[in-house]
């Protein structure tokens, strides 16, 4: 389309016209279309309060001031209003639980654009000056419309249309909507077509019609970065040609240039750009080009952060060109562009709006029991006699008709992963791995025994598979260095074990879950299309040499391929469910799809299926999800198959449920910590206590009492800890951490990071995006005593509303969120994570499923003011990461206060400046930290830490992101710590100190990372304070920590459910005597991780968003 208009000037005024022909005019009234939508964004079907706002501030308000210069029309908290241009008490035109912004006068005054959500997503609309007469224009779905801006003849509107790719980041296009309705003109495109991150905003027409201006990104490449340099020039001011269709930079040069503002008389240009820290207001006179700097005191501006919803809180000139009218600081303010004086227009509303009430549910986080629901490859026999599987590090057998269970093998010197039957169900081969001795191939009998290695070598083993005759293995080997020894991990690459031989070779660098079909001679296997981005998964088939490649499907959102034994039926799934295809081949690569094939398609489940197996006949689909394996015969999914039913069965809902309760780890000791400062953090929403020379007596995992000496009775068998010189805090809850688990679902014995973890004092962590199967049993292992580290609870992988295979979560429906957020409860899940989910009403229904499931959700927050402070109205549990605005004001404070929504501001990854982490590498050294790098290899510490960047402290965004955290604490908000994995523990004490260092004080500081957090995730009845009957997690630190938070580090030892360690080797004292061996970074003399390894570690960061 741009190359026509390249070549073809008048072809945009003619195409445009075209539309309106085919396009009817619809209709202005709003209760007619929202007939048409099942679910409305204005009743969302929770439990709603009342809350009352009044006040003379407003936070991040886009304006407009009307054709004849007497009144202005603003937003506010989701709602539009009028004033006179003078100021005053404001008049509401728009109020309602949907979300509307940005309005903007038409030329000639009669009418008002804006952005509003009620229709579920964010579109446009217009109404008339005076409220009436609303009326939808675009009617976008998936992508976001915002930023309208009137063509000088009121025909038309330009506005930001955002896509999202792989990533939730929208990337914009400049679009243009005819005032009557219609799908829309594309004005501008992406660069990078579809998988862009880079956005273009702020559009805006020259007043003589000829030109539409623009902001775009003008950093290299496709990808949207972090922590971005914005005395560089981030973004160009660009002017489109609306006559020949080009492009060029109008505006730029370092600190960059946004939103574009033509004067009436078309003499200057208004627009902002950053000087140091500053984002300062400056006009051009367009016929000189000279700029002139009228205000250096301008709100900071979104040029490091998404910018999706504008880059600044967009401003309007008077209708004389003397005047800018703009907001900032909370304020609307009037400036003589010639005398530069500036006065402010007083605001004042009282307004009450609606809110809804956050799910919150109480945490059972330590019985004495506890369901293991993460069973991992389970798997019927091809015979249909037993399914096998694997649950806390194990292999299991579990006969189907007697219900009898059994560990497959006889050994515990290992870990067992893996299972797969061979084609007669007689044999089963897995992988094992021991943090010492490393991994293998293995075969055992079915009927259970002692397994026989195929592996002709140590390494790091997955995903084996038996050949149809059982003769040849194919497996999957991979590198190590990260979570697991490098060891014999030189060459990664999928494999094929001749067992008579007892040789293995490599067949192929690259691809996952191989596997034969009906032939001895060829091997499929599933890796990512090459041009996708990591959006879309393929099956190959390759020869026993790795020759003869052919690339046979793909499938939008499939993540798992599987050919079954006679190579006639492919099963794979699709949105975490399975579906069965007969497999066609023609030659030519094909496609599947769920609801438009070319051949017949079934779904065969209904509440998710990952783990898919074959019969040996190939006439029955198993498939397993959290602790329950089902199964479908192919006659019950297709009507064409003899034996099939009259009426075919819905999908598979019921299985076998493979789950059973194991007995938690606790101690059976008495110790008494005796001597030391205790911040008890009990009652602390209400007071302060501090108790010196205390006691604290803990029997077996729980405290017994807590008093002063002299006061509380020691048992006479306790075992008495000296901690005079000590403070005593809870253990530290890290309520967004994130990190590796397992690598390849291997999980190791000994996880430095968990190590690490524990020796900063973090007993409890909350990762709200993983890979679910890891972190489900790595919680479930930790909770047995198998492995050492904090308490872990996730949200497991995310709600993700962007298109990446392994993530995304289609949400059509309220029944679509119910099946997302069950398949994830199933698993281990006590939250979700809604993560950008497009439209509005899609988050209001994973809010609904989450209340009737008793879930909390904790969204991603951050880069889209204006989509957090709906999920504030909405009622989230938390907000994750940080506003994207330096502050916010009254009215902002007043509306989340009222509210139970509590707030993770994540200061390490800050958006809108540099960030927390790269403070603390500016100004201390972190490689020298002796704890953190005994449990941390070296080399992924000093490449950061060693060589770093310096700036001012006003260059780095925490600080204020932290002072405003502080107003909405004073004000109720419950503020938690999240570290988000970036210095494994350490950084948890970096968010305890930039909170100091936004005003809070140390107790403060160690309230936001115990009392708040137990209360804000529903942990409050066991963790978040030390007081009889809680769990016994406490941190001992060296010190005065509430005269000096930075002592907070200085951790002598950490007890974790009634086990007392030394942080300094992690040796137990009192309760135990266990010692963890040597990592494995420790007896080797390693200086890297091989380039696969962090290949594979970056990519599996940027897939579960770890890394900012």
């Amino acid at each position: 389309m741009i190359t026509l208009l390249k070549k073809k000037p008048c072809i945009l005024t003619i195409y445009l016209l075209f539309c309106l022909v085919l396009t009817p005019v619809y209709s202005s009234d709003i209760a007619e279309e929202e007939d048409d939508n099942e679910w409305d964004v204005m009743q969302p079907q929770g439990d709603m309060q009342t809350i009352t706002i009044d006040t003379t501030e407003s936070t991040w308000s886009n304006l407009s001031v009307s054709e004849d210069g007497q009144a202005m029309v603003f937003d506010m908290l989701g709602d539009i209003y009028t004033m006179s241009i003078v100021g005053g008490e404001a008049t509401p035109l728009v109020q309602g639980f949907d979300w509307n912004m940005q309005p903007t006068y038409s030329p000639d005054g009669k009418t008002i654009a804006y952005i509003s959500d009620r229709d579920g997503a964010s579109n446009l609309w217009v109404m008339d000056a005076n409220g009436g007469n609303p009326h939808q224009i675009s009617k976008e779905e998936t992508a976001l419309i915002h930023t309208p801006t009137w063509s000088p003849d009121g025909d038309y509107i330009a506005v930001t249309k955002g896509f999202m790719s792989s990533r939730s980041i929208p990337a914009g296009e400049i679009w243009m909507y005819h005032r009557s309705g219609g799908d829309g003109v594309m004005v501008t495109e992406r660069a990078y077509g579809p998988h862009t991150q880079k956005n273009m905003t702020d559009p805006a027409f020259s007043p003589d019609g000829q030109y539409l201006y623009y902001t775009d990104d003008m950093t290299s490449g496709r990808i949207w970065e972090y922590g971005k340099n914005s005395t560089t020039e981030l973004f160009n001011i660009m002017r489109h040609d609306l006559e020949t269709g080009e492009s060029s930079s109008y505006i730029g040069g370092a600190g960059g240039a946004i939103v574009p503002t033509p004067s009436p008389d078309g003499k200057y240009m208004a627009y902002l750009k950053r000087e140091d820290t500053k984002t300062v207001l400056y006009i051009k006179d367009l016929k000189s080009g000279v700029d002139r700097r009228l205000s250096t005191e301008m709100e900071r501006d979104h040029q490091e952060t998404f910018g999706s919803e504008g880059n600044f809180a967009y401003f309007d000139w008077t209708p004389d060109s003397q005047h800018i009218i703009y907001w900032t600081a909370g304020k609307f303010h009037r400036l003589n562009i010639d005398s530069l004086d500036v006065s402010l227009i007083p605001m004042h509303i009282k307004t009450e709006k609606q809110v809804q009430k956050s799910p919150r549910y109480l945490v059972d986080v330590a019985p004495d029991t506890f369901d293991v629901k993460m069973i991992r490859w389970a798997s019927m026999s091809p015979t249909n006699g037993s399914v096998v599987y694997q649950a806390l590090g194990k292999l299991y057998l579990r006969d189907v008709k007697s219900g009898r269970v059994k560990r497959l093998t006889r050994q515990n010197d290992h870990d067992e992963f893996y299972p797969s039957f061979s084609r007669d169900g007689k044999s089963i081969v897995y992988t094992t791995w021991s943090d010492k001795d490393l991994g293998s191939v293995r075969v055992v009998s079915a009927s259970g025994g002692i397994g026989s290695t195929v592996t002709t070598e140590p390494g790091i083993y997955v995903e084996p598979k038996f050949s149809p005759k059982g003769n040849n293995i194919v497996f999957r080997r991979l590198t190590g260095g990260y979570l697991l020894s490098p060891e014999w991990s030189l060459e990664p690459g999928i494999y094929l074990a001749d067992r008579k031989a007892k040789t293995m070779e490599k067949v192929t660098e690259d691809g996952f879950n191989a596997h034969f079909a009906a032939d001895e001679d060829r091997l499929y296997f599933t890796s990512y299309a090459p041009e996708s981005k990591y959006t879309e998964l393929e099956l190959y088939s390759v020869d026993l040499k790795g020759r003869d490649e052919r690339t046979l499907l793909k499938g939008d959102k499939v993540t798992e391929y599987q050919l079954s034994p006679d190579g006639k039926w492919i099963g794979y799934t699709h949105q975490n469910n399975a579906f069965v295809a007969p497999f066609l081949s023609t030659g030519l690569q094909q496609e599947l799809d769920i609801e438009d094939s070319g051949l017949p398609v079934a779904q065969v489940s209904k509440r998710a299926g990952e783990y898919l197996s074959w019969s040996a006949g190939s006439d029955r689909l198993s498939w397993s999800h959290g602790a329950t394996v089902f199964s479908r015969e192919l006659n019950q999914a297709f009507s064409f198959l003899a034996g099939a039913p009259d009426e075919l069965p819905e999908p598979v809902s019921e299985g076998l449920n493979l789950g059973f309760s194991q007995i938690a780890d606790k101690p059976s000791s008495t110790i008494a910590l005796v001597g030391g400062q205790v911040v008890t953090m009990r009652d602390a929403d209400n007071a302060q206590e501090v108790i010196s020379n205390g006691v604290v007596v803990v029997q077996d995992n729980r405290i017994v009492a807590v008093g002063k000496v002299g006061e509380v009775s020691i048992p006479a068998d306790a075992q008495i800890i000296d901690v005079s010189g000590k403070t005593l805090t809870p253990g530290l809850i890290d309520g967004h951490a994130h990190g590796s688990q397992a690598t390849e679902e291997i999980i190791p014995q000994q996880n430095w990071k968990n190590l690490s973890s524990l020796a900063f004092g973090v007993t409890t962590i909350h990762d709200p995006s993983n890979d679910s199967s890891e972190i489900f049993a790595a919680s479930e292992m930790q909770r047995s005593g198998q492995i050492l580290g904090p308490r872990i609870f996730s949200t497991g992988t995310i709600v993700y509303g962007a298109n990446s295979p392994t993530a995304h979560a289609r949400i059509d429906s309220y029944e679509d969120a119910f099946f997302h957020l069950q398949r994830l409860k199933d698993m281990g899940a006590v939250s979700v994570k809604s993560y950008n989910q497009p439209r509005r009403e899609q988050r209001q229904q994973v809010l609904k499923a989450a209340r009737d499931l008793e879930l909390m959700v904790v969204p991603e927050g951050g880069g889209k003011l204006y989509q957090n402070m709906s999920m504030i109205a909405d009622g989230h549990t938390t907000l994750e990461h940080s506003l994207n605005i330096a502050t916010g004001y009254s009215d902002l404070t007043q509306f989340w206060s009222q509210t139970e929504m509590a707030y993770n501001p994540t200061l390490v990854v800050a958006y809108g400046g540099l960030e927390g982490e790269k403070y603390w590498y500016d100004r201390t050294n972190v490689w020298e930290n002796t704890r953190l790098t005994r449990y941390v290899p070296r080399y992924i510490v000093e490449p950061r830490s060693i060589r770093r960047a310096t700036a001012p402290d006003d260059h780095y965004n925490h600080i204020k992101v932290a002072a405003y955290a502080k107003t909405l604490r004073d004000a109720g908000v419950r503020v938690l710590i999240g570290a988000h994995g970036q210095r494994e523990g350490l950084a948890a004490h970096w968010e305890m100190w930039m909170l100091n260092q936004g005003g809070f004080t140390p107790w403060e500081a160690l309230r936001a990372a115990t009392h708040d957090p137990s209360v804000a995730l529903g942990m409050r009845d066991d963790l978040g304070s030390i007081e009889v009957g809680k769990l016994a997690d406490i941190v001992i630190m060296d010190g005065e920590v509430l005269n000096n938070i930075r002592r907070s580090e200085m951790i002598t030892h950490t007890m974790i459910n009634g086990r007392l360690y030394d942080v300094s080797n992690m040796s137990e004292i009192g309760s135990g005597n266990s010692t963890i061996e040597p990592l494995f970074f420790e007896r080797l003399e390693i200086n890297a991780m091989p380039a696969a390894t962090a290949k594979a570690i970056a990519e599996k960061s940027a897939r579960h968003h770890w890394v900012h």
